[in-house]
């Protein structure tokens, strides 16, 4: 765990643990991201938009080369353990580099981040994370109309959509209207904890403004890749299609993690962030199912899960 001193608007100075086994919503993240910042001064961060509700999706830029790899956290609400297994690696990243040290499985971190440039959205779905851990009362104005979409119920530990009961992950334009025909056969006509995907692809603010940094990254962009939980898993392609190196580029995921290669089914198979940057950008892009279990992973797991995705991301961004 790595003690962060934290200055008032007094001066005095507070020790704040970052606890990498603790439940972490969104403001502790900022607050995670912001001393990452502090010590690392040539990281770059920005917003590239806002929730429904308005909280900043935060976005990250470590490393100093022309081609890019983009990693993204928490498009759902009850994986927000992947928001900190992208801060540890930011932290990992940034320490190695700093002393010249090696990560796992022997990678030259200040080689990496000498060529490529990586980017990371450590939590997409803001809205969804606090709904979940905190409940309808993070939601404002929204509250009655989220209880609604719960079917009354209070208990909001499996919401997985952002405040607006959209799940951001079949919100893509890829196989949207297919995705919509699945909604309907499994009785989704509307917002809700999970699988609704809007009115329209890009309906909701949150994956429009990672469709836009997408697009704006697309020319020097070798590989996107979105953490989920759970089932140890590597999606990769879309409908049996993708882009040149993706399958090898899978199987090293799989060879450096004892992850699994697979193929999504069913309403699964449409609509996520993966199936769009393959169709609309023809960039490999990448679903790690992070962990085993059942969602929401309790804080517990994290060290074991990070030690499988470390070695996974650490090959992407030196791809």
């Amino acid at each position: 765990m790595l003690q962060i001193l934290c200055e008032s608007q007094k001066g005095a100075v507070h020790t704040l643990e970052i606890d990498y086994e603790a439940i972490c919503g969104y403001e502790r993240i900022l607050t995670y991201v912001n001393t990452i910042s502090e010590r690392f001064p040539r990281t770059e961060s920005s917003f590239i938009g806002n929730s429904i509700l308005g909280r900043g999706i935060l976005c990250l830029r470590i490393g100093h080369g022309k081609r890019a790899s983009l990693f993204v956290g928490a498009h759902h609400g009850m994986e927000h353990i992947t928001s900190l297994l992208l801060v540890k690696f930011l932290e990992d990243a940034l320490s190695c580099e700093r002393s010249n040290t090696r990560l796992a499985g022997g990678f030259d971190v200040r080689y990496i981040l000498a060529h490529r440039s990586i980017y990371v959205i450590p939590m997409l779905n803001p809205d969804g994370v606090e709904i979940e851990i905190h409940g309808a009362d993070t939601a404002g104005p929204l509250k009655e109309r989220l209880i609604s979409m719960n079917g009354g119920n209070l208990n909001f530990a499996s919401w997985q959509a952002n405040a607006r009961g959209v799940d951001l992950n079949h919100n893509y334009d890829a196989g949207f209207s297919e995705c919509r025909k699945l909604e309907k056969e499994h009785g989704i006509y509307s917002g809700g904890p999970t699988r609704y995907g809007g009115e329209h692809p890009e309906s909701e603010p949150e994956t429009a403004a990672l469709c836009r940094l997408t697009r704006f990254l697309s020319p020097e962009l070798r590989c996107a890749v979105a953490l989920h939980t759970q089932g140890e898993e590597i999606y990769w392609d879309y409908l049996g299609n993708a882009p040149k190196d993706s399958r090898m580029l899978a199987e090293c995921f799989a060879n450096v993690s004892g992850y699994q290669v697979s193929a999504p089914d069913g309403i699964a198979s449409y609509g996520g962030y993966k199936d769009w940057v393959i169709s609309e950008l023809g960039i490999p892009a990448f679903t790690i199912e992070c962990g085993y279990g059942k969602n929401p992973l309790p804080p517990s797991d994290f060290y074991k899960i990070y030690e499988k995705v470390l070695p996974i991301l650490l090959t992407a961004a030196a791809f």
